[in-house]
């Protein structure tokens, strides 16, 4: 496998990228600050008045961080996914492939327009969260780490559904039937040790929740599992999933069809 990586390359890819989320931004910033906006007002200010502590905690502070976090991965999953899917069937990947750039430059440099996606749209769903509740960063290295580490994976995971996707209808699939529901069951909106003995072992097979509860931990402190845990799991789906569109790539798969 080549992982050599054009820098040259790469950092046009980047580019494209940056400015694609930007031509475009009514369509990639406007409407997940207007859902999240939509989440602190109806969960945390209306419903949480009701439900009142989580964890010791004011429940609109305890799910900001999920919701900065849901946003994050959903953006950086779904631009990967509409890019290299758009370049596909545009034609104009084989350009990528034929040209000096190796696999791993065409893999990092997607992947890294969608963690800049992510990052700006959670940026905005911070402030918006600002506006409801405050939130002290306690652990900065914890917070800024696993939002990178997280928003690449959901990266590398939207570029191997764009990989398979046949049609336009292939890249909704994935989002709507696997990304949401984990999303949900993920500790956004809740602590696990809520849930019975038997669905909190279920959840922990769930990799959102070691996302967003180290997030979680980053911000408020606070965290149903074990951070060293999350991060091992975090990492380990990183490798495998950059191995893997790496081995996709190689062998063609999804492009030369």
């Amino acid at each position: 496998m080549n992982f050599r990586l054009n820098w040259i390359g790469f950092k046009t890819l980047v580019r494209k990228e940056i400015l694609r989320v930007l031509r475009i931004w009514v369509q990639t910033i406007v409407p997940p600050a207007i859902t999240m906006t939509l989440y602190f007002i109806i969960f945390g200010n209306l419903i949480g008045r009701r439900i009142g502590l989580m964890n010791g905690f004011e429940y609109m502070q305890y799910i900001a961080p999920g919701l900065i976090m849901m946003s994050v991965i959903t953006n950086s999953y779904g631009n990967v996914v509409s890019s290299f899917f758009g370049a596909k069937f545009g034609k104009h990947v084989e350009e990528m492939v034929v040209s000096p750039m190796s696999n791993a430059t065409i893999i990092m440099g997607h992947v890294a327009g969608g963690v800049i996606r992510g990052l700006m749209v959670g940026g905005m769903v911070t402030i918006i969260a600002l506006s409801f509740t405050d939130l002290n960063v306690e652990h900065p290295l914890i917070t800024f780490s696993m939002v990178i580490l997280a928003s690449t994976v959901f990266a590398l995971l939207g570029f191997v559904n764009a990989v398979f996707a046949k049609k336009f209808d292939d890249i909704s699939i994935i989002p709507t039937f696997v990304l949401t529901p984990l999303t949900y069951l993920g500790g956004v909106f809740y602590s696990i040790s809520l849930l019975p003995e038997f669905w909190q072992k279920v959840s922990l097979g769930n990799p959102i929740l070691y996302m967003v509860n180290a997030f979680r931990y980053g911000i408020l402190g606070t965290s149903d599992i074990s951070i060293g845990y999350a991060y091992l799991i975090v990492v380990i789906f990183v490798a495998g999933l950059f191995t893997m569109n790496l081995a996709l790539l190689n062998r063609g798969i999804g492009i030369r069809e």
